[in-house]
């Protein structure tokens, strides 16, 4: 598959205000790709598909949850968590990608978790910090995903977790699990 058919199939999916944060976070992956020393094709593929469930019906992927492998306790937490996960096995089904890494970087971008690879930290950043988001905090991360990547990485964990305590959201485990990890790691492995 080419990056233009996956944009097409993509675009036929998603609303033109998200196609365009799609594209966004795409050209954003890119750049982080280089900086990170990964395959910038890698990264813009799983950036294009990032959000490919993001429109599907919640009943849709309730059944795409309990028919799968995914854990079930991912319906106990918002229906906003579900379409990464989703969206994963869809990329798989629909546009017959089997690359795991790629499919990877797709199911953890709204959460993280621990032991990230780099194209996951990447996806999960790109999302975050694309040119078209602001909020606060927001510049903090972007400078920081400049110079290093674990530490945006820890500091969109952390600013995440802050927004939903506030909220008074419930937490998906991934996303402490994320945190905790890159803590550990920015530690120098000490806690």
């Amino acid at each position: 598959m080419k990056i233009n058919d996956a944009t097409e199939a993509v675009k036929q999916q998603l609303t033109e205000k998200r196609f365009e944060h799609t594209l966004r976070v795409a050209e954003t992956a890119v750049d982080l790709a280089k900086k990170n020393n990964i395959s910038e094709e890698k990264a813009e593929f799983a950036a294009v598909f990032h959000d490919y469930a993001k429109f599907r019906s919640l009943e849709e992927m309730k059944r795409w949850i309990l028919s799968s492998s995914l854990p079930n306790d991912l319906l106990h937490y918002h229906h906003e968590l579900w379409h990464a996960p989703v969206g994963a096995i869809l990329v798989r089904e629909e546009q017959g990608i089997k690359d795991k890494e790629l499919l990877g970087a797709i199911h953890y971008h709204t959460t993280g978790r621990a032991h990230m690879s780099v194209l996951e930290k990447v996806i999960f950043l790109a999302d975050y910090i694309e040119p078209g988001r602001s909020f606060p905090g927001l510049d903090e991360v972007r400078e920081m995903a400049q110079v290093d990547l674990d530490h945006a990485c820890w500091l969109t964990s952390r600013n995440t977790i802050e927004f939903l305590m506030r909220k008074k959201s419930r937490i998906y485990p991934d996303t402490f699990h994320a945190y905790n990890d890159l803590t550990t790691s920015l530690n120098g492995g000490n806690e």
